[in-house]
């Protein structure tokens, strides 16, 4: 085990009080896994990802839990440790690659600092000879040249080649990737992550991949984490989350998934009615019972206990049939909507 996160609970202070963001989350990342992180905007995914950079921002506060990187607390890490763990140990891909270079810097610039800022002791010649190194790595064509180019010279399929480049340039041990398909096509998306899962078996890779496309991350994880109002709903191998779900919640989002081929007169789209909660006032119970199908009184009592049954699971209800369910998702999602 490279990485454990131990109940870990984050908050923002804000005008009308703290919102919160992260609700008791654990999880684990062994060496050469991919742990892939679903659920929709405002889960609470790329909160988790920032705290494990240690990366929140000032308003931001790890108010619970505990973050072990090979058995050292990393919210004990400070100054030169803490600078060392960024980049060395464990390194971010952020979201719309486009928006992550400054624009005023050419990339071999960009690249440079970024490896100086870990390894002084090399001079400019030898950082230019790792940059291009690492963007022939990520298979950016004529590395040499472009490295006098500017973000707005790349399209967002280099761009992001070029941020995990920068990502790698430290060798870290863990990889986390925020939602790196976003903004992209479907090939490009493709190719980004053919790339991922090379560099993973290269380099011997953790890799955090977090997303909102269950379908993307069925084909790339190991195991699965599934994310709702802060809390960890469902979690396990990703056979048993994408075969043999347990959580209403998981079965919603494979639900609401089209594939290549399908109609609407054969396979319905079932769609999930209603909204995240809201952080600021969170639900007493499972955050996801105002728009589940299946829940009852004893859902909004409180938050159900993690159980083991088949996948790691906080759902009280058992023993409905995939299809009864997908017909009662259809008619929650009608009466939400009218």
């Amino acid at each position: 085990m490279i990485l454990e996160v131990n109940d870990l609970s984050i908050d923002f202070a804000t005008a009308q009080g703290p919102l919160h963001a992260v609700r008791g989350v654990s999880f684990t990342v062994d060496e050469g896994e991919v742990l892939g992180i679903v659920g929709e905007s405002g889960s609470g995914k790329s909160v988790t990802a920032h705290a494990l950079m240690r990366l929140l921002p000032g308003n931001g506060e790890v108010t619970g839990g505990d973050i072990r990187y090979r058995g050292e607390s990393i919210l004990a890490y400070r100054g030169d440790r803490l600078r060392a763990f960024r980049g060395r140990s464990i390194a971010l891909i952020f979201q719309e690659p486009g928006r992550s270079f400054d624009p005023i810097y050419s990339i071999g610039r960009t690249m440079t600092e970024t490896l100086r800022a870990h390894r002084p002791e090399i001079d400019d010649e030898e950082a230019r000879r790792r940059s291009i190194e690492l963007l022939r790595e990520v298979h950016v064509p004529y590395a040499e040249e472009r490295l006098s180019n500017f973000p707005h010279q790349f399209s967002g399929g280099l761009l992001q080649r070029i941020m995990i480049a920068t990502a790698l340039a430290s060798d870290p041990e863990i990889l986390i990737a925020d939602e790196p398909t976003t903004a992209l096509d479907v090939t490009i998306q493709a190719q980004i992550i053919e790339l991922l899962l090379e560099l993973k078996e290269t380099r011997d890779l953790s890799i955090i991949f977090i997303t909102h496309n269950l379908a993307l991350i069925s084909g790339v994880a190991d195991r699965i984490m599934v994310m709702y109002g802060g809390l960890v709903l469902e979690q396990g191998s990703t056979e048993e989350i994408i075969h043999r779900p347990r959580h209403p919640y998981t079965r919603a989002l494979l639900a609401s998934i089209l594939t290549l081929g399908d109609h609407h007169t054969s396979k319905p789209l079932h769609v999930v009615g209603g909204g995240v909660p809201n952080p600021l006032r969170p639900e007493p119970g499972c955050p996801f019972a105002p728009r589940c199908p299946l829940a009852s009184g004893e859902c909004t009592a409180g938050i159900p206990p993690l159980r083991h049954d088949g996948t790691l699971h906080r759902c009280i209800v058992d023993g409905v049939k995939p299809e009864d369910f997908y017909a009662r998702v259809s008619k929650r999602s009608q009466a939400l909507s009218s």
